[in-house]
């Protein structure tokens, strides 16, 4: 008899209901398989719900998700050493070989649907999505994932998840807050950024969820109250025809429903046609990794924008009504006290400081398994071993001081949750500049500093985890 009872996990997704959890969920039912989810970054799991599983399988989107899991694999071992347990999502390939280790049996991709079904049907099925290659930090050929068959993702089903209102709102700028949603347009990505994770599991591919599955996800979540949707496609404007016609009919349905979406600085110009219809279809904000201001940083880390660029997308968004709100990897290899100066003071000349999330401002580059940076022979030399606590490849800075201002700007921003944004950005700069005695004192924000935000900070290919989660 094939396995008849799912346990889907999810341990954290940027304080969003899981998409994750909610699509399998929808093709297990449907398959006839009794699925319940538990999502742990809102709720404890009880040890009931796991030795009621035949099959366990953990959703792992994210780094910080990833690290998150590994105790609670354990623990799931331990309390019903008879279960299937499998794992997918984005970071389960990057990390097969410790996940392994762990006594997970099953490695999926991002595209897991399907074949979590038919783990959970068939006793005798497996699955793996490993083509073996050899160690890139060596120089040699890296490992290649196949992230799986096209599928026709049907309406995710959220019925046992927690409620919207449990996670992330959006607040606006006249203090009110409104319950926020989250849906994917699509899957992967056309573009290959050295330090994505997206790019060792798809390798340029792009796969577009059906308008209709869109829509019917986006109706659900807001008979559920939702009053604005949070599009977690890694770039909005891979598809801009699927985004354009989307987007129309998301106004027509929806009308007063709010939005916001990534998309690429390379975009925002490509496609600059585009931002006022955003704009007119209730897009309220865009984020968009630009990682650096320093084109050369930005050329290793293969972003595909210049400095000059992400100046012109700033205008571009402003000029339309549309709030950027940028996020960075501002502590790198290649950093000089100089150059982030040189940054927050860009950030400030724009008038960026309320957009950016402090926490921002103190993002170190991560180099995880599979990354693409082990493509730079200057960066091998700089990386320690694999660390599996960390789940990365550690690296410390040629300037010990860098590495020391980088900890100063992460504790500032900590220290600084719940004060205005000005007021942490005016104490981390001073810190950069070498006066640790501006501090982040609670003031009321400035008239005009008021901007649309989620209530939990967006990270890139970069984590602090989701004890700074609040820190926006």
């Amino acid at each position: 008899m094939g396995i008849v009872r799912a346990l889907l996990i999810s341990t954290y997704d940027l304080g969003r209901q899981p998409f994750g959890l909610a699509s399998p969920a929808a093709w297990l039912r449907r398959g006839g398989v009794e699925v319940d989810c538990a999502d742990v970054s809102r709720g404890d799991l009880d040890d009931a719900r796991i030795r009621a599983a035949s099959l366990v399988a953990f959703y792992l989107p994210m780094h910080t998700a990833t690290r998150l899991a590994g105790p609670l694999v354990d623990r799931v071992r331990q309390v019903n050493p008879g279960a299937r347990l499998a794992a997918y999502g984005l970071y389960a390939p990057l990390n097969a070989g410790w996940l392994r280790e762990r006594g997970i049996g099953h490695v999926l991709g991002p595209e897991a649907e399907e074949e979590l079904v038919r783990l959970a049907t068939d006793a005798s099925a497996d699955a793996a999505v490993e083509v073996s290659a050899q160690d890139p930090t060596q120089g040699e050929t890296r490992r290649t994932w196949v992230a799986g068959r096209r599928i026709r993702l049907v309406q995710p089903d959220r019925s046992d998840l927690p409620p919207l209102s449990q996670y992330a709102a959006l607040q606006m700028p006249d203090g009110s807050r409104r319950v926020a949603g989250a849906t994917d347009a699509s899957r992967g990505c056309k573009h290959l950024c050295r330090h994505c994770p997206i790019v060792p599991v798809y390798d340029g591919a792009f796969r577009v969820v059906p308008i209709d599955v869109v829509l019917a996800d986006v109706r659900a979540q807001v008979e559920a109250g939702a009053g604005h949707i949070s599009f977690g496609d890694p770039d909005f404007l891979n598809g801009p025809t699927h985004a354009r016609r989307l987007v129309e009919r998301l106004a027509v349905e929806f009308p007063g429903l709010t939005y916001d979406a990534t998309i690429k600085i390379e975009h925002l110009l490509k496609h600059a046609d585009l931002l006022g219809h955003l704009r007119d279809t209730g897009c309220l904000m865009v984020t968009s990794a630009v990682e650096s201001i320093d084109d050369a940083v930005l050329d290793k880390l293969r972003k595909g924008h210049t400095r000059a660029d992400f100046v012109e997308a700033v205008d571009r968004c402003r000029r339309v009504g549309l709030t950027l709100s940028p996020t960075f990897v501002p502590f790198t290899p290649w950093t000089t006290r100089a150059g982030y100066v040189e940054l927050l003071d860009t950030i400030a000349a724009l008038g960026l400081v309320p957009a950016v999330a402090p926490v921002q401002l103190g993002i170190r580059l991560l180099v995880t398994a599979e990354s693409r940076l082990l493509e730079l022979p200057e960066l091998r030399g700089q990386l320690e071993p694999f660390d599996a606590a960390s789940l990365t490849y550690p690296w410390r800075h040629p300037d010990p001081e860098i590495d020391a201002l980088q900890a100063r700007v992460m504790a500032i921003a900590r220290d600084g949750a719940g004060t205005s944004r000005r007021a942490v950005f005016a104490a981390i700069a001073a810190a950069a500049r070498g006066d640790d005695r501006v501090t982040a004192e609670p003031e009321t924000c400035c008239a005009g500093d008021a901007i649309p935000y989620l209530t939990e900070a967006w990270y890139c290919c970069a984590e602090p985890g989701p004890e700074l989660s609040d820190l926006v």
